[in-house]
């Protein structure tokens, strides 16, 4: 991002425009909210165009414009698995997924969100309404995916104070400087919580 500001900082004086740059960001809702991106780096810029729109929907929106503003290219785009491609390939296929290193999927990452912003929900609220929605998973089962989630968020939550500005177009954005004025920091483990948890779901079982 240093680079990218410098660059932004030079192009004006290089080519002889009046004005100056701005420098564009590229995490989404559901990375934000999970800390899966670099303070300071992919999360710093002046302006981040998709900063609270959900994975889910950006690829909606790269389908619509497939067909209805006719780029088809964007339709491998949307159907390619998401990748920092912080690998080498394999035989053009991606080594690392985005999904595999968070643990979650994006759509897991959407449901954490709307929980926990707009039906307010912290760990056990959370616990209970998916172990209701997800009658296809053991209760423990459903217990690990929202802890995972607690703990991972918790972990990453000091990152979500520097997020870049975004139009909010999902009302679930970890942005605690403009939109989420929760707690920065929280205990990982969430003791009590996950003791909570552990306890209905054994209760369930």
């Amino acid at each position: 991002m240093l680079l990218a500001f410098l660059l932004a900082q030079l192009a004006p004086w290089a080519s002889g425009d009046a004005g100056y740059r701005l420098v564009l960001a590229s995490a989404n809702v559901d990375e934000a909210l999970r800390g899966y991106l670099t303070k300071y780096d992919c999360s710093a810029a002046d302006l981040n165009p998709i900063g609270s729109v959900s994975k889910s929907d950006l690829k909606k929106f790269l389908l619509w414009g497939a067909v209805e503003l006719g780029y088809p290219e964007l339709a491998s785009i949307a159907a390619a698995p998401p990748t920092a491609e912080l690998e080498p390939t394999r035989e053009g296929e991606p080594q690392q997924t985005d999904e595999a290193d968070m643990g979650m999927t994006y759509d897991e990452l959407a449901l954490y969100g709307r929980l926990r912003s707009i039906e307010r929900a912290g760990p056990v609220s959370m616990f209970r309404a998916l172990a209701a929605r997800w009658r296809h998973l053991a209760p423990a089962a459903v217990a690990a995916k929202v802890k995972h989630f607690w703990a991972t968020h918790a972990a990453a939550r000091h990152k979500m104070t520097t997020l870049t500005p975004a139009y909010h177009a999902e009302a679930y954005s970890p942005d605690d400087n403009r939109f989420d004025h929760r707690p920065f920091l929280y205990r990982r483990g969430w003791p009590t919580q996950f003791r909570e948890i552990d306890e209905l779901a054994a209760a369930m079982t």
